[in-house]
């Protein structure tokens, strides 16, 4: 399939100086993704927020990252988004070890009296 191309040149964003000039494929784009990929970035977003939660030294980073999840598991509470019922209950899952052990630590800290 032939596609029109589209000269651009390249420039440097510190300098302005002009580097190249290349040619590209003008091709059509389809931003929308499929209902899996959505699923999956849901779950694998929620799932690196709780290995940040369970490496936070601190208070603020633990409640930061734990409102993450709960960013990930309200998004996926819209209905006709294409989130099915797996990703919804591996959502939930993922916010109830989040919600243990944000309790946790929080409860060291307090019985510690020193920010874990």
């Amino acid at each position: 399939m032939n596609q029109p191309l589209r000269r651009a040149t390249l420039r440097d964003d510190v300098t302005g100086a002009e580097n190249k000039t290349t040619d590209h494929e003008v091709s059509e784009r389809h931003p929308l993704m499929s209902e899996t990929d959505i699923n999956n970035i849901l779950v694998n977003g929620a799932m690196i927020s709780l290995a940040k939660l369970k490496r936070a030294q601190s208070f603020n980073a633990r409640i930061y990252y734990y409102a993450e999840i709960g960013v990930y598991l309200e998004v996926s509470l819209s209905r006709g988004a294409g989130i099915t019922d797996a990703t919804l209950e591996a959502l939930e899952r993922i916010h109830q070890e989040a919600t243990r052990i944000h309790m946790d630590a929080s409860k060291m800290t307090r019985q510690s009296g020193v920010d874990v």
